[in-house]
């Protein structure tokens, strides 16, 4: 898939720093940010809720489907907790967000997430699952892992993004 501009996946466990991180990385490259999981809830790619996750069930052939026509032309930053449900060919590079228990378990406070979601998700970075998976999912040479535990981290980790957006357009253009 020859794109003119690159697609970026930033993934990691929930309160990590995906959206915000996102945000800055959209802010200094301008690439789109995409939400997924805004878009699920919009365009309702979802088969219900559950009440006891306090989350939505994912459709995945619906969110691939509206994935896919977004992103064919590049220049997409998707920020989403699970990696391994999209095609391979869809990114260039795949940033895997980390962050220290305490750093998780404060955010996940403030957002009110009840006690069994906050323990599995926990539990979840403290295992490496999603990086891990995104490693299993992706090309070695893309999958980068970025500690995301204070804003300074993550406007350094934007900043290296679009270093490597630069090169990207020099090498591909």
């Amino acid at each position: 898939m020859s794109r003119s501009l690159p697609n970026i996946l930033v993934t990691g466990t929930p309160g990590t720093g995906k959206t915000t991180t996102s945000e800055m990385i959209a802010q200094v490259t301008g690439l789109d940010h995409v939400n997924v999981g805004e878009l699920v809830k919009q365009k309702q790619l979802h088969e219900g809720y559950l009440e006891e996750f306090d989350t939505h069930v994912l459709d995945e052939d619906k969110l691939l489907d509206e994935l896919e026509e977004i992103l064919k032309e590049g220049g997409k930053i998707v920020d989403f907790h699970t990696c391994e449900i999209f095609p391979e060919r869809w990114f260039d590079l795949v940033l895997v967000l980390r962050a220290d228990t305490a750093s998780l378990y404060d955010r996940m406070s403030k957002r009110g997430y009840n006690k069994r979601k906050m323990d599995e998700n926990m539990e979840c970075e403290i295992m490496q699952v999603v990086l891990e998976t995104a490693h299993e999912s992706y090309a070695p040479e893309i999958v980068i892992e970025l500690p995301s535990n204070t804003i300074d981290d993550m406007e350094s980790n934007a900043d290296r993004v679009k270093q490597w957006l630069d090169a990207w357009k020099v090498n591909n253009q």
